[in-house]
């Protein structure tokens, strides 16, 4: 087969998966109403097999594993989501087709040699500042629970955020590759580029009130830092400017001050004044309200959950007793169902997902293929414990999603270029053994 014909196949394939992924999500729609969800998971079914056929053609010596267990995780929140809502799980498998469609896209792209893309990275670097910046732009951007992430274009709503991320960890993998060793000197002039980047993308995530971004980035640039340098005095000052900036925001920022209280303080006794009413009540019954109900939905749980389908999410008017449980606390939704035991295993395959991932990394030999599938990896792995830390009450909560299962679209495609981004790097690692 001549290279045209392997293009002309690619691109038929591509094509293919996205038109069979639409049809699906369609056809599935109409066949719930005869033959239930049956149809609806034979349909994703089918498509997942036809993204692991690609990824079979396209990088056939990838990690096998982290497909399936993507698969699974995908399947577990649109099951939950279809549940609170079958609206939002028809809007949410359109998404699944998209972020599939990218992420064939992504690795028939860059089968041949993703390296290239580190000869680019000023421009991942500069892109991923213009796409956090994007939402302050005036009318485009939405404030939603008090951080300015979300962007309009038309009908079309989604958070350049999750993306932003994908560039920002392409840009810290090349530019530490390159300056690794310099950097384990500890000169600070070749920090400059790198702290400017890092110091423009935070000063945006503050600009924004988005907490929960800016965790992630600060602990993906630290992660990657080390590992690029070894230098453990690097983590030591990060981690101590984050503790001085924590506690300065917890002080200063207000929207940051309230998360802070909240967390601490859910219950109280006594009425405080309440900013959504203007009125005085119990913290539980207005700041907090969301944590607290969240808390009893996985209390509620117990060890074996009360079944799928069977918990409590809605008063008996129909009023959700958890807001926006299908995005920021669909884990409660899961464990209050599927229950500890459930819940457990749920995060058992999200560390599986981090586990073979950093085995990717360890098994790579160049340093960019190193960095960027540790940084991935690590991202992936932060973003799963903020939430879930959140959610359980470990840390403060902030509004950022589970990978792969909260409803979301933007998260779903950035998460799909992530997998493109470690079967690459894995598929690399395996042909040198």
């Amino acid at each position: 087969m001549t290279a045209r014909n392997k293009e002309l196949g690619y691109l038929v394939a591509v094509s293919g998966l996205t038109a069979v992924g639409f049809a699906s999500v369609y056809i599935a729609r109409r066949a719930l109403v005869s033959w239930g969800s049956l149809g609806y998971a034979a349909f994703f079914v089918a498509l997942y097999l036809a993204a692991h056929l690609i990824a079979r053609r396209t990088v056939p010596n990838a990690d096998p594993y982290l497909l399936p267990m993507a698969g699974f995780l995908t399947a577990i929140g649109l099951t939950e989501i279809y549940r609170l809502g079958p609206d939002n799980a028809f809007k949410q498998g359109l998404w699944i087709v998209v972020g599939l469609a990218l992420f064939a896209a992504a690795l028939i792209g860059l089968r041949r040699d993703y390296r290239v893309l580190e000869s680019y990275k000023y421009l991942f670097g500069i892109g991923a500042i213009a796409l956090l910046f994007l939402p302050r732009l005036p009318g485009f951007g939405t404030t939603v629970n008090g951080a300015r992430l979300w962007v309009h274009v038309g009908g079309l709503q989604f958070q350049p955020g999750e993306l932003a991320k994908i560039s920002f960890v392409v840009f810290l993998a090349a530019y530490l590759r390159e300056k690794r060793e310099v950097l384990a000197q500890g000169r600070l002039k070749d920090f400059g580029p790198l702290l400017l980047i890092w110091g423009a993308t935070m000063l945006v995530l503050v600009a924004t009130n988005d907490m929960g971004s800016g965790l992630l980035y600060f602990g993906i640039f630290i992660a990657m830092l080390y590992i690029a340098t070894g230098r453990v005095s690097y983590v030591a000052a990060g981690i101590g400017l984050f503790a001085v900036g924590g506690y300065f925001a917890a002080r200063e920022v207000s929207h940051i001050q309230e998360r802070v209280t909240v967390w601490l303080h859910p219950w109280t006794t006594h009425k405080v004044f309440c900013p959504l009413t203007g009125t005085y009540a119990l913290r539980q019954d207005c700041q907090s309200y969301q944590i607290v109900k969240s808390l009893y939905s996985i209390a509620n749980g117990g060890w074996l959950g009360s079944g799928l389908g069977k918990g409590t999410f809605t008063t008996t008017s129909g009023t959700p007793l958890i807001p926006y449980v299908n995005t920021d606390f669909i884990y409660s939704a899961l464990a209050q169902e599927l229950g500890l035991i459930g819940a457990s295993a749920l995060l058992l395959v999200f560390m599986l997902f981090v586990a073979r991932g950093m085995k990717t990394a360890l098994q790579v030999d160049d340093g960019f293929s190193k960095l960027l599938a540790a940084g991935l990896t690590f991202g992936f792995a932060v973003q799963t414990f903020i939430i879930v830390g959140g959610v359980l009450r470990i840390i403060p909560l902030t509004g950022i999603t589970l990978p792969f299962v909260s409803y979301g679209g933007s998260s779903i495609v950035a998460n799909f270029l992530v997998l493109a981004g470690l079967l690459l790097v894995s598929n690399r690692a395996n042909s040198q053994i």
